[in-house]
């Protein structure tokens, strides 16, 4: 596969030394009001022509991604929705560059038919939806954007938190339906009461701020030692936070570990009549064990915001057809159900929309790996106008001995500017910069580079 992806780095015939036509390409920032050196106009490094880069954006990508991938010259087409299966692997064999956000999975099957496959870029918090391993062997970076929409989802879980306590679910529910119900039982405040927090990273992190703001008290649990914020406190096991919280909200990755970690055994730990809260992943509370403790006045009220399975597209599909428990479950008392919106907001999308987009065009541009999620984190000066016969030689490698001394070999015939290698477990990656070089050199140092047994993915960026 990655044989195929280089033809399209490789140098035509007559090819020639000469920065690409984009319009940054030839800005020239005047000198400073301020005095001092004007700085040097980086250098827009592109493999082929832009207009060549085919990118394909699927789940509706927000405008501010595309609008960075379209305004550098690339070929972009956006869907509003994921695709099957078999549209997908038809759609993928020919494009550069995919993003999606969370429905869309890129396993192996689909990925071994990427033949031109250059990088990833998930619109979204989370990136077990792509097989990274795979994508990683195969010289595929992944990108993602750990945190943009945290304040979002935070913010959603207060708000389920307020909704859960006074019950204006079920109540907005009755009046919709012309029953006027005021009621005050088991309807409670949240100033004084316990929220543990599951996962103390970006998300739990800024809940634990906003939740202590609103009176309650905080505890957290994670698998790592953490800096508690404020007055929250860490406790040491998962059952100790569930004895104790009256609110359990869980941020976690989707892991073998996390599979199922609220199922009935934890539901009986945690305090008759408290509430559960899941804005992480589906695959984390077993929710036939939900519906049984809520049925049994165990658990007072939950809220789900994703589910282990989801409609590709929005429409009437939240249904048994796609867990079989759907129906039982909207059938339920103070629930809330929510089509997994946690970062839907125009302010998270617009910001993941920028990092992502961001990120694929310095990957494409200049080989940065910096926040790749599957290879070592690379960055290296950009080059300027003023190094015009230079080229950017990118050689990921199995980390295997010997390597670096054989690159090294073929690039000693040449003044190498500058040059950084890093690996991450049995995957490497070197970026060199090298001077005054002609078409004919670039060629012999991408054919003597792809002739190595250790490549496993050559681009030369000029």
């Amino acid at each position: 596969m990655a044989q195929a992806r280089n033809i399209l780095t490789s140098l035509p015939q007559d090819a020639h030394l000469s920065v690409s036509t984009s319009p940054t390409t030839t800005f020239h920032s005047p000198p400073s009001s301020f005095g001092g050196a004007r700085r040097p106009v980086p250098k827009q490094l592109k493999p082929f022509n832009t207009q060549d880069i085919k990118i394909l954006l699927l789940e509706n990508v927000n405008q501010s991604g595309k609008d960075i991938l379209t305004k550098q010259g690339y070929q972009v087409e956006a869907l509003k929705s994921s695709l099957p299966e078999d549209q997908l692997i038809e759609k993928i064999r020919d494009v550069h560059v995919i993003g999606i956000r969370s429905k869309t999975k890129l396993n192996q099957k689909v990925l071994s038919e990427a033949k031109n496959l250059l990088v990833i870029g998930c619109f979204c918090i989370g990136t077990n939806q792509v097989d990274l391993e795979y994508a990683a062997q195969h010289g595929i970076a992944v990108f993602n954007s750990p945190f943009a929409n945290s304040r979002s989802v935070a913010e959603l879980v207060i708000a389920e938190i307020i909704t859960l306590a006074r019950q204006l679910g079920d109540r907005s529910n009755e009046m919709h339906k012309g029953t006027w119900n005021k009621v005050s039982h088991k309807c409670w405040e949240i100033r004084g009461k316990t929220l543990g927090i599951i996962g103390y990273g970006h998300i739990g992190s800024q809940l634990s701020v906003l939740a202590e703001a609103m009176g309650m008290s905080v505890i957290y649990y994670d698998v790592v030692s953490l800096m508690a914020l404020g007055t929250s406190r860490q406790v040491p096991t998962l059952d100790s936070l569930l004895r104790e919280a009256d609110f359990v909200t869980l941020h976690v990755p989707e892991l073998p570990e996390t599979k199922n970690m609220i199922s009935a055994a934890q539901l009986a730990q945690m305090k008759d009549g408290s509430y559960l809260i899941n804005a992480s992943r589906g695959t984390v509370v077993d929710i036939p064990a939900l519906i049984n403790a809520m049925r049994s006045g165990k658990i007072a009220g939950a809220a789900l915001d994703v589910y282990p399975a989801e409609p590709r597209a929005n429409g009437d599909y939240f249904n048994n057809s796609l867990n079989s428990w759907e129906e039982e479950l909207r059938s339920l008392n103070n629930i809330i159900l929510t089509p997994h919106i946690g970062g839907s907001t125009e302010e998270a999308q617009r910001a993941i929309g920028i990092e992502v987009g961001d990120a694929l065009v310095r990957y494409i541009n200049q080989g940065i790996t910096l926040g790749s999620v599957n290879m070592p984190e690379i960055n290296l000066r950009s080059l300027t106008l003023e190094e015009p016969d230079y080229a950017r030689i990118i050689y990921v490698h199995q980390n295997v001995p010997g390597v670096l001394r054989k690159v090294n070999e073929i690039l000693g015939n040449h003044n190498v500017d500058k040059q950084i290698s890093d690996s991450r477990g049995n995957l490497a990656y070197l970026m060199a910069d090298v001077s005054d070089v002609r078409t004919s050199d670039l060629k012999e140092i991408y054919d003597s580079l792809e002739a190595l047994s250790s490549r496993v993915l050559t681009r030369v960026l000029y």
